[in-house]
């Protein structure tokens, strides 16, 4: 449940905007898109009001629409590989589809990152649900709803694993005898599921985290184990009902939002951006459309109501309303101390109060 002192904030760093027709009205030149450059700065706004974690969505596939959608994108964990050695303190949440990925690659991928980024790492491990990514690969049927979940969810007791599969300790260089590994402390993770095995051990050793963050949307009865749940609900009550489902977990609600200086100009901005759609735009998640001073006042509140942590905030543009977020809702957050004055540790599992993950290689 959320404190009574403080939440819990991430930001998505998604394209122009979480709007469809943000790349209308976004400064930012479309073909910005596909630099390192626009998330670099996005991320570095996040960085300076302390938020927890910023993410950048993926598929295998383009995303829906005509001509008038933003299609194509840059691979999020590779993007923010790059991101991850120019950049400090932000927690860097990449979305890894997992369904036609391998979990030792995905493994090996992550525990790279948290070495690049110096603890900062995580992941959003996410199922594919399209014929069109099935037919890229062409080597499966699409999986029914239940079967690509509870494949999600091995992949992320078998990434969490091959993580554990080398020990703290394992590097010992040992010159005199030329030892560079102690190979006891290395293991087989022998795992053996409906949908893939994985022998093991791992490539990589374990990572500086031990465990990267692992997160997961929480729609579905089959997502388990991640140390982040972020909740796809518009209304109070739903989103209460699944942050209810995760006891052991962080829960953020994701937040669509739109500000303005005024209550109307920020209705405003809302309408000018669904008059460029064939119908209003409606977002899977909690919507906010009014002044940040507002927005500061009613987030406890609603954490409190819908039984979350904190939240996962959609920017309507970028970089307006995340300018906002971070320049005017944080500073006002902190001033009434529901939000941190700064970083408190160097890691993402710091920032989010989840501890030190223990291998399971390992004997209490």
């Amino acid at each position: 449940m959320v404190s009574a002192q403080q939440l819990h904030l991430s930001a998505a760093l998604d394209g122009a905007g979480h709007h469809p027709a943000a790349w209308r009205v976004s400064a930012v030149e479309p073909r910005a898109l596909f630099t390192a450059a626009h998330y670099l700065q996005h991320a570095k706004l996040a960085a300076a009001a302390s938020l927890d974690f910023v993410t950048l969505d993926d598929t295998l596939g383009l995303q829906p629409g005509g001509e008038d959608a933003v299609r194509g994108r840059l691979d999020a964990l590779l993007t923010f590989s790059a991101l991850a050695p120019v950049t400090s303190g932000i927690g860097l949440v990449p979305t890894v589809t997992t369904t036609h990925t391998e979990p030792f690659h995905v493994s090996t991928s992550v525990a790279t990152l948290d070495y690049a980024s110096r603890g900062r790492a995580g992941v959003l491990a996410v199922p594919s649900r399209s014929e069109e990514e099935v037919a890229h690969f062409g080597r499966r049927t699409l999986p029914g709803d239940a079967d690509a979940e509870a494949e999600n969810t091995d992949v992320v007791e078998v990434i969490t694993r091959l993580w554990d599969s080398w020990e703290d300790g394992a590097i010992i260089r040992d010159e005199p005898t030329g030892r560079f590994i102690d190979r006891e402390k290395l293991h087989y993770v022998d795992f053996e599921g409906r949908f893939f095995s994985v022998k093991g051990p791992s490539i990589t050793p374990r990572p500086p985290q031990g465990h990267p963050v692992v997160a997961v949307y929480g729609d579905s009865p089959h997502a388990t184990g991640a140390d982040v749940v972020l909740t796809r609900a518009n209304d109070v009550t739903k989103t209460r009902e699944l942050a209810a489902r995760f006891p052991g977990a962080k829960v953020l609600a994701t937040l669509y939002v739109v500000l303005a200086e005024t209550e109307q100009a920020a209705r405003d901005r809302q309408r000018a951006l669904d008059a460029y759609l064939a119908e209003p735009f409606r977002p899977d998640a909690l919507e906010f459309v009014g002044t940040s001073a507002r927005l500061a006042a009613e987030l406890p509140g609603l954490a409190a109501a819908a039984g979350v942590d904190g939240f996962h905030l959609r920017p309507a543009v970028l970089p307006d309303d995340l300018e906002l977020l971070t320049g005017e809702v944080v500073p006002a957050l902190r001033a009434t101390g529901h939000f941190r004055d700064g970083y408190t540790g160097e890691t993402l599992r710091e920032h989010l109060g989840l501890g030190a993950a223990a291998n399971s290689f390992v004997e209490a």
